[in-house]
């Protein structure tokens, strides 16, 4: 288990026993912007913005979640044209297994592959030729499939999992049963606790495939939740500060992975993901464009914050190219010495207060990149809408702050600090809609977790953003509804 996430562990006792002094960073903290890298930001289609993977159960039935969201800062209700997935785009999510995870290399690989067709090309009403009254109905003019494939590096197997159609966009009156009492003119339905409770186009959009995978692809709210207009504006943070993703949605691509599928949940798992286009475009004068030769990779995302708030610029690039295979060799420096602690110590506190050197704990986060998740846990507890959320509140004990607010699972695999083998609820032990990393990776950042027998913590710190503007589901695909373009708003 990597380094961090092993001393984090041994802070589950001192949370549990005393609470953290609660030491709101008054500025300067860092978070992701989904503009993660110079050049993929002229790509947005194919912009990775974050990766979540956790356990759940229903029943009998245990699965490790996983998803991956492209295409940042989507203004709702825009056109004619609307935000969409692009065919010509190769979407993967890659789970490492056994000695993969620390070799920073993919097991298996599920992709996302879409297709774009009109029913009526004779128009200018791209999307929605009426009402749309269920996914893929004679008025949704612009409909998206796609489909799930599952490719087995060990064994150079690959296996059609299955097809899905995409739902519409949220535009509002040709898309009312996104929103409120089904009404174009509402806002969009806020997170429900229950499958029977999701809108219908979400309802009708969760396709089930083989070997009981389960999918879905669609526009969602984005639900990373920070201030980011306040960090990037001479690093001069609001009290309280605004969701600067707030009113924005994005396109997400979730899976639900039977454990089974994976071999069993006594064993950790790691997750990435990446987008990759073809090398050749051609260009004719009476055809549409033609994409041809192999694929080349353009993004990559793993744990939050790593190549935004830590890889120097003129790596980030080079990130988005690259293998976790390659961490440890090119990006392990930016880890074991964040340029951010220093910041951190000259901005903040005007002294070295934060470690600025030898961070092996940082390390253990984000080399290799990948999310890591322990299966063997009980399923990870839940956002809804908060505590005092009246019908989809969030699971009790859960804690946007993770492990640093109480929230631990019990692992069947690991107790390393002999403490009955609690390890984080969410991440960096996986990553849960609802965690508020930014809080997370500077609460880490600044505390001193390399010495298991001399633990400082400092915190929880933070940029005064405390949850997302819309509640989020508790049941598959978990990401909230997408903001309704006729009634709105930002931060």
């Amino acid at each position: 288990m990597p380094t961090l996430l092993k001393t984090l562990n041994r802070v589950v006792a001192t949370l549990l026993l005393a609470t953290l002094g609660a030491a709101l960073l008054p500025a300067r903290v860092f978070a992701s912007s989904h503009m993660d890298a110079p050049l993929i930001t002229l790509d947005p289609a194919a912009n990775t913005t974050d990766v979540y993977a956790f356990v759940d159960q229903d029943g009998d039935r245990k699965s490790l979640v996983l998803a991956l969201g492209v295409y940042p800062h989507q203004e709702p209700g825009i056109g004619p044209n609307k935000y969409n997935f692009d065919d010509n785009v190769l979407y993967e999510i890659h789970v490492a297994l056994g000695p993969d995870v620390a070799a920073g290399r993919a097991s298996l690989t599920y992709q996302f592959r879409f297709a774009t067709n009109f029913k009526n090309q004779n128009t200018i009403l791209q999307s929605y030729l009426g009402v749309v009254q269920h996914v893929g109905d004679a008025n949704q003019n612009l409909t998206q499939t796609y489909t799930v494939t599952k490719v087995d590096h060990r064994s150079n197997r690959e296996t059609l999992l299955g097809t899905g159609v995409v739902p519409p966009n949220n535009q509002g009156n040709a898309t009312p049963f996104y929103n409120q009492a089904d009404n174009g003119e509402n806002p969009a339905r806020d997170g429900v606790a229950t499958e029977a409770a999701l809108d219908r186009y979400t309802r009708e959009a969760i396709a089930n495939l083989a070997n009981g995978y389960v999918a879905f692809a669609g526009q969602r709210d984005d639900g990373f939740y920070a201030d980011i207009q306040s960090i990037f504006d001479l690093l001069k943070l609001r009290n309280p500060g605004k969701d600067s993703q707030g009113g924005f949605n994005l396109h997400l691509m979730a899976l639900e992975v039977p454990i089974a599928e994976l071999g069993g949940d006594q064993q950790t798992a790691g997750v990435y993901a990446t987008t990759s286009r073809q090398t050749v475009r051609v260009l004719n004068d009476k055809q549409s464009p033609k994409n041809n030769g192999p694929f080349v990779q353009v993004a990559r995302q793993g744990n939050p914050l790593f190549n935004e708030g830590l890889v120097a610029i003129a790596d980030k690039d080079l990130y988005s190219r690259t293998s976790p295979t390659n961490d440890s060799q090119l990006f392990r420096k930016y880890a074991e010495t964040p340029e951010l602690a220093r910041l951190i110590n000259l901005l903040v506190f005007n002294a070295p207060v934060a470690p600025e050197t030898n961070r092996t704990d940082i390390a253990g986060i984000y080399i290799p990149d990948l999310i890591k998740v322990d299966l063997s846990t009980n399923a990870a507890r839940l956002a809804g809408g908060g505590s005092d959320h009246p019908t989809n509140p969030d699971d009790a004990l859960f804690s946007r702050l993770s492990i640093f607010g109480g929230d631990v699972l019990k692992s069947n695999i690991q107790d390393p600090f002999k403490n009955g083998g609690f390890i984080p609820g969410g991440w960096p032990n996986g990553r849960r809609f609802g965690d508020d990393v930014v809080d997370i990776a500077v609460t880490a950042l600044i505390s001193d977790l390399r010495d298991p027998n001399n633990l400082i913590i400092r915190g929880p710190a933070g940029d005064g953003v405390d949850r997302n503007d819309m509640a989020f589901n508790k049941v598959f695909p978990y990401e909230s509804t997408p903001q309704n373009g006729r009634n709105h708003r930002h931060p």
